[in-house]
């Protein structure tokens, strides 16, 4: 091996790591024939209804969250604004990088991993087994794993189960400034870090990298004109587009190549970010040190050195 001349050793070695990084790629982040990251939709979708079989009731449910995922985070950040921590439990999950699964921290329902519950839940279940998870305590079985349909739930269903009763994020004479806000966000921003990070060619890459920092533009100058993204009060958008913006300029500013520019260098958007988090209750359900440990040392196709950096620190 030692005779190999170097051009052979770095053409065997592109060519055996570029098979095993697709084949890795291909289950981690799914792709479609363009090279885009393609995110699987969510399959437990029952509601909270007070006529339904899944009433909202204080101390029967749980949100089952991972402390790095973003989407677990808006449900985390929706409980506090809402002050449903004494009416909503939380249940921690940790990333095993050698399973590729959320594992709980000490065994559930006899459960060891979160992918044996969701076969629990639904027998011959084949799908991803994601945080967040709804679980009802009663019935112990997955009420729903959509963070978008949980947020809600937990500003309308749960509302008169919280301490703040004059915090609503989800008013009726803003759904529509709401949704629209939400739709533009999570195709270009909140899964658009994604959509960089796990691109598999470089035209896939740039498309999704441009529409990214076009939209961050737009919300740092709709920004300068009020503080929040539908006006004077935080709503569920605001809610969403924290969770990305609390860790770009910790993880996605690098692992996933979004490097135009940080948070922390719009005029605008670094300000927002801090007045998000300094807002009662948010800034405990936020762990920086897990979202790195998370992201850089189980993301092993991006980070196969499973190097957890020291930076940047947060001004917030």
């Amino acid at each position: 091996m030692a005779g190999l001349p170097p051009g052979l050793l770095i053409r065997t070695g592109k060519f055996v790591w570029t098979t095993m990084w697709r084949t890795m790629m291909a289950q981690m982040a799914p792709a479609s024939d363009s090279g885009d990251y393609q995110r699987p939709t969510s399959e437990f979708r029952s509601w909270l209804d007070a006529d339904g079989p899944y009433p909202p009731e204080a101390d029967r449910y749980s949100l089952m969250v991972g402390l790095g995922c973003p989407w677990a985070h808006r449900t985390l950040v929706t409980r506090a604004l809402k002050g449903l921590n004494n009416a909503i439990g939380v249940i921690l999950v940790v990333p095993s990088p050698n399973e590729g699964c959320w594992v709980f921290e000490t065994p559930f329902q006899g459960c060891r991993t979160l992918p044996e519950l969701y076969r629990r839940a639904k027998s011959g279940y084949s799908g991803r087994s994601t945080v967040p998870v709804l679980w009802d305590g009663v019935t112990n079985t997955i009420v729903n794993n959509e963070s978008a349909d949980i947020i809600v739930m937990l500003d309308r269903a749960c509302h008169h189960l919280g301490t703040n009763a004059d915090r609503v994020l989800y008013p009726d004479d803003l759904q529509a400034t709401i949704d629209s806000w939400n739709d533009r966000i999570y195709t270009a921003i909140n899964n658009g870090v994604y959509r960089c990070g796990f691109a598999q060619t470089q035209t896939a890459y740039d498309r999704a990298c441009a529409a990214l920092f076009d939209l961050l533009d737009q919300i740092d100058q709709t920004l300068a004109q009020q503080p929040y993204l539908c006006g004077e009060t935080v709503t569920l958008a605001d809610v969403r587009l924290f969770t990305t913006l609390f860790r770009f300029d910790v993880v996605y500013y690098t692992l996933f190549k979004c490097n135009r520019r940080r948070i922390q260098d719009y005029a605008h958007l670094g300000p927002y970010l801090s007045r998000l988090y300094h807002l009662p209750g948010v800034a405990a359900t936020c762990d920086l040190e897990a979202i790195k440990r998370d992201y850089f040392g189980n993301l092993f196709p991006l980070n196969p050195g499973g190097i957890i950096p020291a930076g940047p620190d947060l001004k917030l």
